[in-house]
């Protein structure tokens, strides 16, 4: 069993709006592109997704990651 030692950041270095899609394609070791497109198509395509709002709620709980 392996245990997952990275936390969920948003990313200050490959954002369009504020790194959410970004950041969850970092924390699940996707491209970012794919991470956008999808979430576009389901929001777009799924009544019930309303991707906006998650969005908003995504952007307020997720910390945006730190340079150093």
């Amino acid at each position: 069993m392996s245990v997952r030692t990275q936390k969920l950041r948003r990313s200050v270095s490959d954002r369009w709006i504020a790194g959410v899609c970004a950041g969850l394609a970092e924390y699940f070791g996707l491209d970012p592109t794919v991470v956008r497109v999808g979430y576009v198509l389901l929001s777009i395509l799924s009544v019930a997704f309303p991707g906006i709002l998650v969005y908003l709620i995504l952007w307020m709980l997720i910390p945006e990651r730190e340079y150093y």
